[in-house]
Formats: C-alpha cells, sequence, structure tokens
C-alpha cells in the first residue's frame, strides 16, 4: 500500500465535486485502488487479488474510508466480478467506457498505480459517465438470450454442411425447396438420411404449401448418393436436431424468465400516443444530418433482428404483411423493412411496458381501413379546391 501526499500537477486545477469517491485499475491477476485516505487528507493506493476473498478484502477497504462509488474501466471480462461484488457489497460502481478516459488530456505515465489515481481523480471531478447496465433480471435474460443465438448460428452452420454433402452428390435439395431447413426440406432431408432414394417418393413430401409441384422436386432429387457424403449428411443432421433440442431448452427457460419480469400492475393501463408515427428523430447540426459511425452493440443486434423479422411478413396474411406491402409500394422495399421493424419494436415494447397484447386484424381490414384513410385525404383535398367528392354510381 502507499500514499499519495500531492496531487500531480496537471491535476492541481480541477474543481472536486464528490470526496468519497475511488478508481479501480483492472487486471487478470491484480486490481489496483486508489481512495480517499481514512483522514479524509488525501488519496491511498492499495492492490487486491483477483480471487473472491480479495474483492470481498477490497469491497471492506473501501467501506472503511467512506467510499460510496468507485469507478472502473470495462477491460474485457474481468470487470464483471468485481462489479458483481462492489455493487452486492451496496457500493455504487460506474463501469466506464475506456474511450472517456483516452479523450481527457494530461496523462501522467501509463503503469497501473497511477492508472487507477487518474480514474478516481477524473470520477471526484465528475468527468466520468457510467455506462449503462441493466437491472440483474435483464442481464440472466441476456445470458439466455446470447446463448441461443450462439446456438442458432450453430444450426445454421450444420444446414450448411447438409447442404454441401448434397451438392456433391448433385441432389439439388435447395433447388427444389426455397429453404432446406424448412417443412418440406427437413422431411425429404430425413427420408434421405433413412434411406430413401427414389425422387418421386421424396417428391410426395412436399408440403401443400410449396409453389413447386411433385414433378418439378422430383427432377432435382436424383443423384449418385455417394456413401461418404451420405454419412456425413446423416451426421449432420443429429448434429442439427441436437441443437435444435438445446434451442428449445433455451426458448422455455427465456419465457419463464419473461414471465418473472411481467409487470402486472401495469396493465389495463392506456399506453401513450406515440410522438411520431413513422421515423425516429433524425439530430441536425447545420441544416444537415449528423451521421454517427455504426457500432456493433446490442442496439445493432435487435435492429437486425426486427429488420429480419419485418422482411418476413412480405407475403404474410396479416395486417403487419399489408402495411409491409403498401410502404414497399410507395417507397420501395428498403424503406418497407425499416418503417415494419420499427412498428414491430414500438408493439414489443407496449406489450413488455404495458401488456398490450396484439390482435392482428387481417389484411383484409388493414386493406378496408387504408382504403378510408385514402378516401378522407381525398375528399378534404377536393374540398380545399372547391370540389365535391362523389362515388360513381354503379
Amino acid at each position: 500500500m502507499q500514499t499519495s501526499e500531492s496531487s500531480r500537477r496537471q491535476l492541481e486545477g480541477l474543481p472536486l465535486i464528490r470526496q468519497n469517491v475511488a478508481g479501480i485499475d483492472l487486471g487478470s491477476e491484480r486490481h489496483w485502488v486508489c481512495a480517499p485516505t481514512l483522514d479524509g487528507k488525501g488519496r491511498e493506493i492499495a492492490n487486491f487479488g483477483a480471487p473472491t476473498s480479495e474483492l470481498v478484502r477490497m469491497a471492506e477497504w473501501l467501506k472503511a474510508r467512506q467510499v460510496e462509488s468507485v469507478a472502473m474501466e470495462s477491460t474485457g471480462v474481468y470487470w464483471i466480478a468485481p462489479h458483481e461484488v462492489l455493487e452486492g457489497q451496496g457500493l455504487q460502481v460506474l463501469l466506464v467506457d475506456t474511450r472517456q478516459l483516452a479523450r481527457v488530456p494530461g496523462r501522467d505515465k501509463k503503469t497501473d498505480p497511477t492508472d487507477c489515481e487518474w480514474i478516481q481523480r477524473l470520477h471526484a471531478c465528475g468527468l466520468l459517465r457510467g455506462s449503462f447496465r441493466p437491472e440483474e433480471a435483464v442481464c440472466m435474460l441476456r445470458t439466455l438470450v446470447r446463448d441461443k443465438a450462439n446456438l442458432v448460428a450453430e444450426s445454421g452452420d450444420w444446414v450448411r454442411r447438409m447442404q454441401k454433402s448434397l451438392d456433391q452428390m448433385n441432389v439439388r435439395v435447395h433447388r427444389a425447396v426455397s429453404h432446406i431447413d424448412g417443412v418440406t426440406g427437413m422431411a425429404i432431408l430425413r427420408a434421405i438420411a433413412g434411406g430413401e432414394r427414389d425422387g418421386q417418393k421424396l417428391a410426395k413430401l412436399r408440403d401443400p404449401r410449396c409453389r413447386k409441384s411433385e414433378q418439378e422436386i422430383a427432377e432435382q432429387l436424383s443423384g449418385h448418393w455417394r456413401e461418404d457424403h451420405l454419412f456425413s449428411l446423416q451426421q449432420a443432421l443429429k448434429m442439427y436436431d441436437a441443437v435444435q433440442e438445446r434451442i428449445a431448452a433455451y426458448e422455455k427457460e427465456i419465457l419463464r424468465k419473461l414471465g418473472e419480469m411481467e409487470r402486472n400492475e401495469l396493465q389495463g393501463q392506456t399506453a401513450s400516443p406515440l410522438p411520431n408515427a413513422l421515423a425516429p428523430h433524425v439530430p441536425t447540426s447545420g441544416c444537415k444530418p449528423v451521421k454517427k459511425k455504426k457500432r456493433n452493440s446490442a442496439s445493432t443486434r435487435v435492429a437486425a433482428n426486427l429488420r429480419m423479422a419485418a422482411l418476413s411478413l412480405r407475403h404474410s396474411q396479416t395486417a403487419l404483411g399489408a402495411y409491409y406491402r403498401k410502404i414497399a409500394q410507395r417507397k420501395g422495399g428498403d424503406i418497407a423493412v425499416f418503417a415494419t421493424a420499427r412498428k414491430l419494436a414500438t408493439l414489443i415494447f407496449r406489450l413488455l411496458r404495458w401488456g398490450q397484447s396484439y390482435v392482428d386484424e387481417g389484411a383484409d381490414a388493414y386493406e378496408d381501413r387504408y382504403r378510408q384513410m385514402r378516401i378522407g385525404r381525398l375528399k378534404a383535398t377536393a374540398q380545399q379546391l372547391g370540389y365535391e367528392l362523389a362515388p360513381i354510381n354503379a
């Protein structure tokens, strides 16, 4: 343990806003901590090990010095255990983006002791802002969703391996159906893995919703059926089924966690009206939109999933599907995907925030409502121009 008696020259002019704060420089083996002294007249630096017992001792050391808030960098995964232990001990923990610290000028030579001292001083001066850290229930749900996403990616890899085995045998299942992991595609794959080689019999497994006829499908399902490729196909199918079983278990657990998070006290309340019906706010400066660099964050992952869900609605006979097609007809497919994704996000938010269930009115009802809105706009335009709109008599 060492004591910092004098402030560094580059820090002398910074006013202190909070006295009882600390800064931690995290490491894989040891953590360096800077906090006020027991008498509150200076700062001192100590280091602690990475085991949980050492983290508990760190928390006791900080509380003995009346520390109320602690700042630490979001370094890899090293911050997770100290964050949870210190937060569990009643301390406020700020998880700071490393770019915030890099942008503040005046940093001295970089070492572990000086880093924790630098973090503590910036935190005491109010120059650090903590990153968003959701509550524990959301963190647990996020872990499950991320693990499920990894399994979904792994299942896609096994689908590609099955398609490779089929391509090498010139069995063109992906030409016979749009998705080999669909109902018809998987039925054909399981039949092939089970020993069926007749294209006509395989084509009879066609789902009634398929656009191609049995004859068109059968033409694509003739191959040379080499043993090594068939064996690889069978093993990949087994791995795919095993991953799907694990995905189903994760989905069940995710639904259970969502049920625990349901806010029953808000059900029945009226949801607030949307401030903007279509496009989100675009920040501008100098009458030009401000462009922001895209980051691979949770928000972009959610947006990608919403856009994927919106794209799947382009042929759906639902109100959302009709909405997608109307926007696509007027402004193109890209804008339709964005607009439908935003509508989905709104519906999901209202479901989670207000318990407002979504009831599909159907494509016909949406088309009728859209027609009435269009007639209303035409009547208003005609009235402004001094005309009266009347229907054509049959």
